[in-house]
């Protein structure tokens, strides 16, 4: 967000500040403030307390705090324009004065002694004088009047709000990042305790085929076949919990906590159907909360009052100023001095360069104006977008679900069969792999659908206050 208001208040017409958007190659959001080095207990959290976490150490917030806390600094600077500047000087010295220097040579005074008839003027004479000089001084100035300073305090005030809504953006891109870290997390763990219960059944059915095969009953053939089921159970499972622990650093890092601290997530998947909304209800709902909305917003009224300050600039100022002063000359006394004085300042033959500042800042004002407009557009698009994916991932919850119970029945079908040795282990197989995919299916759709509404929560702008009544407990 440009900030030109504290420019334009202290002249300097067509400089730019550029703040509240930190050139970065890396994403802020992305990290966190440590907190406190990692500890041998294990630490429970839950998405809430993640949630916490995040918004008290995240480096992008931080970096928007500051931002604000800037230009907050900025506009006390255009703030003082206004008001009375009052300071109070003194001090005290031996001041030496060559009088020849200064014009009264010997010649006049000699003519000076004549003119005064008193000879005795000239002997003992010193054209070199000394003397002591204390003053205490007190200074007041204040602006009565001016264009820009009226404009800049205006642009400087919708700067701020600006900078306040972008914190408050910076808020929900928390909220909604540590929430699908700790989302995505929960997932990598239901993937890891699948797994563990696939090798566990690995193990039972590679037990039965090498007891059935040392008692004659079953071939080779199916003992081979349980083991490499087996294997490929335990390499799904490493494969599982390598990611959870990729997944529990990213979401450590997003809430600033130690790499190497052990934590539990408290927490389940939730899941909870979402009340039907239409299009127009969410985007009247992001309309009010968007912040990034708002921001743009405060941005048009900043560029409007630059714009006016520019324009401004062809008006008369009017200021006052006035000093009041107390001196003691070699300890003879105090004398004192007043001044007051008022200031009218008009410019003149600066016409080229004032029609620059207000072309410059007209462009500027469209654009932001044109931003705006955009974001009308575009809000209402992501509203749309986030409904449809919400709809869709609900139904394939669903459908993961039906094949999950389907698979299960198979499975079950199947081990009768062969535990009543109809059938050999192959069609085992075949099912628990058919299980573990249907398993899969239904973790990553319950996570997508969870995303899902936190999306839509974010397009309305109410991620912060509403993730859990969107996510459901």
């Amino acid at each position: 967000m440009a900030v030109l208001a504290f420019l334009v208040v202290t002249g300097g017409a067509g400089a730019t500040a550029q703040a509240g958007n930190p050139s970065s190659a890396a994403n802020p959001f992305f990290g966190s403030v440590t907190a406190a080095p990692a500890s041998d207990a294990t630490l429970k959290l839950s998405l809430d307390e993640a949630v916490g976490r995040g918004l008290k150490n995240n480096l992008g917030l931080k970096e928007a705090e500051n931002s604000e806390k800037f230009l907050h600094g900025q506009k006390n600077e255009a703030l003082q324009q206004f008001l009375p500047t009052i300071t109070l000087s003194g001090d005290t010295g031996v001041y030496q004065h060559n009088l020849v220097t200064e014009g009264f040579g010997p010649d006049l005074i000699s003519k000076l002694a004549t003119l005064l008839g008193d000879r005795a003027l000239l002997s003992g004479f010193s054209y070199v004088t000394r003397d002591d000089l204390t003053e205490g001084k007190v200074h007041y100035s204040q602006t009565l009047f001016s264009g820009p300073v009226i404009a800049g305090w205006k642009a400087a005030g919708a700067a701020l709000n600006a900078a306040s809504s972008d914190r408050m953006e910076a808020r929900e891109e928390v909220v909604q990042q540590v929430t699908t870290a700790y989302l995505r997390a929960i997932a990598a763990s239901s993937e890891v305790a699948n797994a563990k219960a696939l090798v566990a059944q690995g193990q039972v059915l590679l037990d039965h085929a090498q007891a059935a095969h040392q008692a004659g009953v079953a071939a080779n053939l199916d003992e081979l076949r349980a083991q490499v089921e087996l294997q490929a159970q335990q390499q799904a499972q490493i494969a599982a919990e390598n990611e959870l622990a990729k997944d529990l650093i990213l979401l450590k890092r997003e809430t600033g906590i130690a790499p190497g601290q052990k934590i539990e997530l408290t927490d389940p998947a939730p899941y909870s159907a979402l009340a039907t909304e239409t299009p127009e209800e969410v985007r009247a709902v992001a309309l009010r909360n968007r912040q990034d909305y708002r921001s743009l917003q405060n941005q048009v009224v900043e560029y409007k009052a630059i714009h006016t300050a520019y324009r401004s600039k062809r008006l008369p100022s009017l200021s006052f100023s006035s000093y009041y002063a107390e001196s003691a000359v070699n300890g003879a006394g105090t004398r004192g001095n007043f001044v007051a004085m008022g200031t009218l300042t008009m410019p003149l033959f600066r016409e080229a360069s004032l029609r620059g500042d207000e072309d410059a800042s007209r462009a500027q004002m469209e654009a932001v104006a044109a931003q705006l407009a955009d974001l009308r557009g575009r809000i209402d698009e992501q509203v749309r977008a986030a409904l449809l994916d919400v709809d869709a991932t609900a139904k394939l919850v669903e459908v993961a679900r039906s094949n999950v119970e389907l698979a299960t029945r198979a499975l079950s079908d199947v081990s009768a069969r062969v535990d009543a040795g109809v059938d050999d282990n192959l069609p085992l197989v075949t099912a628990q792999a058919t299980l573990s995919s249907a398993e899969s299916n239904l973790v990553e759709s319950l996570y997508q659908y969870n995303v899902s509404k936190l999306e839509l929560a974010r397009a309305a702008g109410v991620v912060e206050t509403q993730y859990r009544a969107y996510l459901g407990r």
